[in-house]
């Protein structure tokens, strides 16, 4: 089965991937894709790399925080 690829632009990437790496532009847009993909499920979701943010900020920070002082408190509203 043949792959057509009408936009102008993508077809000039697969043209252009095929030839570096000496395939068909077929099979690299199917390698491009799979590696897309790859990508795609390795990322961490947002949600649990917040969570490991928070955890790390809450491990380098002292218990109970700390008493700002009134000049950081008036640089903080721009005083």
């Amino acid at each position: 089965m043949t792959l057509q690829i009408r936009d102008p632009r993508a077809r000039e990437f697969a043209r252009k991937l095929a030839a570096a790496r000496k395939v068909t532009m077929t099979e690299a847009v199917v390698q491009a894709l799979e590696a897309e993909l790859r990508r795609e499920a390795e990322k961490e979701p947002l949600a649990s790399r917040l969570r490991r943010i928070a955890v790390d900020l809450a491990a380098r920070g002292e218990p109970g925080g700390r008493t700002l002082t009134k000049d950081e408190i008036d640089a903080m509203w721009g005083h």
